[in-house]
């Protein structure tokens, strides 16, 4: 397949349209460390944002960043981090996971709307999104949004494309709000005799006075719960929820860079422990559904799980056949869930739904969302649905 990575916007915005002008499709990547995620792409060019780098424009004051959507998400971080900020979200770094050898870019983490276990309480990488300049499916460069939390600018198509792959638009750069780095971490592991009552201590904790950022019930039948803030605010804390959460089981208090290696663990699906012929899925449900569908994924085909967001996000891995995909289909629909075909080889990405069909009329409304934005159908075409 033939890449192409222009220099500048310019550059992007020329390819487009002379792909909309000959109806030739472009897959559409920032470095290709997710190219195994959804369905794959059939062009015969890939357009990438990878030489667009650089941070923009980074006011730590104001607590805004901006950079092009090629800059590698570590350089992001680390500016951040000198500064004593970070992005609130936790994006993941899934680099083992789709076994990349390069970072993903800031573009990518906005354009798949990816967050990590912080997301519980400081919501997704959408919700710091401000502001975005993109290329459409028309060639057109265009600008939404702004450099301040609160701004008027008409139709909220930052949000919009946040989630969207790829298949609205190209990124060329994004404004985001970062917030200022906890001082200090530390965890309370609490072992809990099945996932129910796991769910049950993370509930507990979640909905407790002293500030969880992090619930997971982790493949080894710890329930984890995380503190962030100030050194001294997070001992203090950790002792009350400590006694809060006996009742639920021994707990283990867990401290410093061994907490931090753990949430890593966590956020990246490292402790998942799947293997390269595994595919992996997302299933997002409500807490109290989720040891069900776990229950009845191990019962259908053995997978292996770890649970996230306080037991309401399932990364889960089993075999990559279309048995299993309809199994957990099945089961996900019947708690009311969703679904996400995160990775798996190509025959079967193609094959089957890798996220949920839309109700007709959201299904209509993005027909036409699709048709203004990209009206030659020429950017990620099939990459969320067959066809679409």
């Amino acid at each position: 397949m033939e890449r192409i990575a222009p220099a500048d916007e310019a550059g992007v915005a020329a390819a487009i349209v002379a792909a909309a002008a000959a109806r030739a499709p472009l897959a559409i990547e920032g470095r290709g460390t997710k190219r195994a995620m959804l369905r794959p792409v059939q062009a015969a060019r890939t357009l990438s944002t990878r030489a667009l780098t650089g941070i923009t424009l980074y006011k730590p004051t104001e607590l805004v960043i901006s950079a092009r959507a090629g800059t590698p998400l570590p350089e992001i971080e680390a500016a951040l981090a000198e500064k004593g900020q970070a992005l609130a979200p936790e994006p993941p770094d899934l680099s083992a996971l789709f076994g990349a050898t390069e970072p993903a870019t800031i573009g990518g983490i906005v354009a798949t709307n990816l967050s990590g276990p912080r997301r519980i309480v400081a919501g997704a990488m959408r919700d710091h999104l401000l502001g975005v300049r993109f290329v459409n499916g028309a060639g057109e460069v265009l600008r939404n949004g702004g450099r301040v939390l609160k701004n008027v600018t008409g139709l909220d198509i930052a949000k919009l494309l946040a989630g969207s792959h790829g298949t609205l638009g190209v990124l060329t750069e994004v404004t985001l709000k970062v917030l200022p780095a906890p001082e200090a971490t530390a965890s309370l592991a609490i072992a809990v005799p099945d996932r129910a009552a796991g769910v049950r201590a993370l509930s507990a904790g979640l909905g407790s006075p002293f500030g969880v950022t992090g619930a997971a019930l982790l493949p080894d039948g710890r329930a984890l719960l995380r503190l962030e803030d100030f050194v001294e605010s997070v001992a203090y804390r950790l002792e009350r929820l400590a006694e809060e959460l006996a009742p639920h089981g021994v707990v283990t208090r867990i401290a410093g860079d061994a907490s931090r290696a753990l949430w890593q663990g966590v956020r990246d699906a490292a402790l998942l422990g799947a293997t390269s012929q595994d595919a992996i899925w997302r299933v997002s449900v409500r807490p109290s559904k989720g040891p069900g569908v776990a229950s009845a994924l191990e019962a259908a085909f053995g997978a292996r799980l770890l649970m996230d967001w306080g037991g309401g996000l399932l990364w889960v891995a089993g075999p990559a056949t279309e048995a299993a995909h309809a199994a957990l289909v099945a089961a996900t629909q019947a708690a009311g869930g969703s679904h996400t075909l995160f990775r798996a080889p190509d025959p079967l990405r193609a094959a089957v739904a890798v996220i949920p069909p839309e109700a007709a009329g959201l299904a209509a409304i993005a027909a036409r969302v699709k048709a203004a934005m990209d009206p030659a159908a020429i950017l990620n075409p099939g990459r969320m649905r067959a066809g679409g």
